[in-house]
């Protein structure tokens, strides 16, 4: 008997089969749909990108072809473009051979005659092309890093007439700048096999503290170990906390480069003597925070593009309010960048973000690099008579301990790569003498509270210093770099003498423990900008 002989049987069978097939089908596609979706929501991004990014391009191109202070380099646009169409063009074949085409009809067709309301720097502040999204959820220690807020300094803005602007490097897991070019240099060796997680490998490293936490801070997060070795006149407390974070520190006398025993050669040396003393198939990796390229190249992808989206941002809102209230007056639109400052220990902050500002945004002829130079180092007599040279110690020579401040992680006395490689970026430098740096530290506190360690006290000092040379409104940016936690023993010692001695010295009876006095500028011994007549 036949299926065609009972109709009812037949109609149940092939149900039951187009049934199973149904099921076999979603069971192999089920896959499939998600990964066409997130091809979709890809595309979809692809091309609102591209509008942005064409706006952008068209509004800047007036002061792009005049020199302008947002121009990029034809080669890096077009070929970021042409990445971002080839890409494109993979996924919807993909999707094709697949037997799927989403077609998007949400988004308008990218379209040669668009553009966009609002002044160059508020389409720079909305642009794709800078904004990097943080993610709701960061990944481990690592995803903390970056996208540190851009503070307006009010004491500092309001005794200058221009708004002092700083970057705070501080609020980074590891307390500093470090922690992005410890983050940089760690995936750099990881990519050349240099590094294995959870082989066993350690990580050594020469530092005055700040690189030798930040490497601590994500050595163990990344599955690593760490090796420090420091000058025996940095302060404790940063020895202290390398240890609680688990990495072994050597702390050495004060020598000079030259000498085998410095502080960075015993770090190279420890790391060329890993394998042979550990003998466990773990490898020794001297991340070289001196001389290696990544370095200045973590500044420049991340601190740099940070900064610009931070000041366009922070420009076009202020131009704004200020529009609302002049309404009837004419404006000119002017960069709203007129000078980066920053100390330099390795210069990767300074020359990183220098080339970043100059190079990749074209702001060459509308901003100044300046380093903040503190005293006992030869960086400003470099930047400004060719000399690496300071006063504290004799030409040719550097068999000597070449400290001579109380300020630690800034000031160089010799030529590094890093250095070296960006040194035609730098404009102008500002030395600043111990003593201001610790009155600046004091200052901060007590007017704005933000406790400064001492290399944030000698970028702030410069950045006043800078501020009285351009016209008021003027907009400086400057990076707090760490706290004032790590600086308790020796700079907030020196801090705290200087008060006695002004508490002590007082005879109107005006200074009191905790406020030392109004004149920002009188204190360090600043002269006010000169009045045009």
């Amino acid at each position: 008997m036949s299926l065609q002989d009972h109709p009812r049987a037949y109609g149940a069978a092939a149900l039951t089969v187009a049934f199973a097939a149904g099921i076999l089908m979603t069971l192999g596609f089920k896959d499939l749909y998600p990964d066409l979706e997130h091809r979709f929501q890809d595309s979809l991004a692809e091309k609102r990108q591209q509008r942005r990014a064409a706006a952008l391009r068209r509004g800047m191109s007036k002061k792009s072809e005049s020199g302008g202070w947002l121009r990029r380099s034809g080669t890096t646009t077009s070929t970021a473009s042409s990445s971002k169409q080839q890409r494109l063009k993979r996924r919807q074949s993909s999707s094709a051979e697949a037997g799927v085409m989403l077609e998007d009809h949400e988004s308008n067709p990218v379209s040669s005659d668009e553009d966009l309301d609002g002044d160059d720097w508020s389409l720079l502040a909305n642009s794709s092309e800078l904004h990097r999204a943080t993610p709701p959820v960061a990944d481990g220690i690592a995803g903390c890093i970056g996208d540190t807020p851009l503070i307006r300094i009010r004491s500092l803005s309001e005794a200058t007439g221009c708004d002092i602007l700083a970057k705070a490097e501080f609020l980074n897991p590891g307390g500093s700048p470090k922690d992005r070019v410890a983050l940089n240099v760690i995936r750099t060796a990881e990519a050349k096999g240099l590094l294995v997680p959870h082989r066993g490998d350690t990580i050594y490293e020469g530092t005055s503290g700040s690189t030798g936490i930040s490497i601590a801070t994500l050595a163990r997060a990344l599955g690593y170990r760490a090796h420090i070795c420091m000058s025996d006149d940095q302060s404790l407390e940063k020895s202290q906390l390398l240890s609680e974070m688990g990495a072994v520190v050597e702390r050495v006398p004060v020598a000079p480069i030259v000498d085998p025993s410095h502080f960075v050669n015993l770090a190279k040396r420890r790391a060329l003597e890993h394998e042979r003393v550990h003998n466990d198939g773990s490898k020794g990796f001297f991340s070289d925070q001196f001389e290696t390229p990544a370095n200045a190249e973590a500044h420049r992808r991340s601190t740099g593009p940070e900064i610009l989206r931070q000041v366009a941002a922070f420009s076009g809102t202020r131009h704004a309010h200020h529009h609302l209230q002049h309404q009837h007056q004419h404006q000119t639109l002017q960069s709203p960048l007129a000078a980066f400052v920053c100390g330099a220990g390795t210069a990767g902050t300074l020359t990183g973000v220098a080339r970043y500002l100059k190079e990749d945004a074209g702001l060459r002829k509308g901003i100044r690099i300046i380093a903040a130079d503190p005293q006992g180092s030869g960086l400003a007599n470099l930047v400004r008579n060719g000399v690496l040279y300071a006063a504290t110690e004799k030409e040719g020579t550097r068999r000597r301990s070449q400290v001579d401040s109380i300020v630690e992680g800034i000031g160089m006395n010799r030529m590094t790569a890093t250095l070296d490689a960006g040194l035609h970026l730098i404009d102008d430098a500002v030395s600043v003498t111990d003593t201001q740096a610790c009155l600046m530290a004091r200052w901060l506190v007590e007017h704005d509270g933000i406790f400064a360690g001492s290399s944030t006290a000698v970028n702030c000092t410069a950045a006043v210093a800078i501020a009285l040379t351009l016209p008021p409104g003027s907009r400086v940016v400057t990076v707090l770099c760490d706290t004032g936690l790590r600086h308790l023993s020796k700079f907030y010692k020196k801090v705290g003498e200087l008060s006695a001695k002004d508490e002590a010295n007082d005879t109107t009876g005006t200074v009191q423990p905790d406020q030392h006095g109004d004149d920002l500028l009188g204190q360090l011994g600043l002269k006010p900008r000169a009045v045009k007549e």
